[in-house]
């Protein structure tokens, strides 16, 4: 499995890039955001990568960072959701403003992606919410969701009610992040529970 690759970019596409490591050419498929960062024809350039293999065709896919990689392995998990489609997803949205879409529950943000409707868009946001916690949202949203994931005083207690209800970290947080937008900072557990309990039955 090639999981890096360092050498000179011999050639840029409009969705992929070939780079020259030691004398071998290797043809790599990227996102728009990816191959606008990456550098220009003659330059060194390290790209991340994952191998996808289907029944007629085998691609090296290739990112900018290790998190970029790290969120197309999980929307590719998704059913409904090839590499092309994640790709478009990843080249609109940014890994840490994707991980904030998800964790708020923000479909219509995942929906600004081509090919990516509204109905796939809401199964995307279903079925990863429960695992962004573990991926690296980057620094740009840092402080945003640390209010999300660690929020503090009635906003915690709110998010340990919900828990204790059955709910997934992820759905409890994120439900009790939009209740608490809504209410303000100084709302009560009591109202935020409840505002929570309607975002996260949604």
């Amino acid at each position: 499995m090639i999981a890096k690759l360092k050498g000179i970019i011999d050639e840029l596409g409009i969705d992929h890039l070939v780079i020259d490591v030691q004398g071998v050419g290797y043809l790599v498929y990227a996102s728009a955001r990816t191959l606008g960062s990456i550098g220009a024809v003659g330059e060194a350039a390290e790209v991340f990568t994952e191998m996808q293999v289907s029944e007629n065709d085998m691609r090296l896919m290739g990112f900018a960072s290790g998190a970029e990689r790290d969120w197309f392995r999980l929307l590719t998990s998704v059913q409904g959701v090839g590499g092309k489609v994640a790709l478009a997803i990843l080249g609109t949205l940014e890994p840490s403003e994707l991980g904030h879409a998800i964790a708020t529950g923000d479909k219509a943000m995942v929906a600004r992606a081509n090919g990516v409707g509204p109905k796939l868009a809401q199964r995307i946001v279903n079925e990863l919410k429960d695992k962004v916690g573990g991926m690296d949202l980057g620094p740009a949203v840092a402080g945003g969701l640390a209010a999300v994931t660690n929020p503090a005083g009635a906003s915690a207690d709110a998010v340990s009610a919900l828990q204790n209800l059955g709910f997934k970290p992820a759905i409890a947080s994120a439900a009790v992040a939009q209740a608490s937008n809504e209410l303000g900072q100084d709302a009560e557990m009591s109202a935020l529970v409840r505002l929570a309990l309607k975002k996260a039955a949604k």
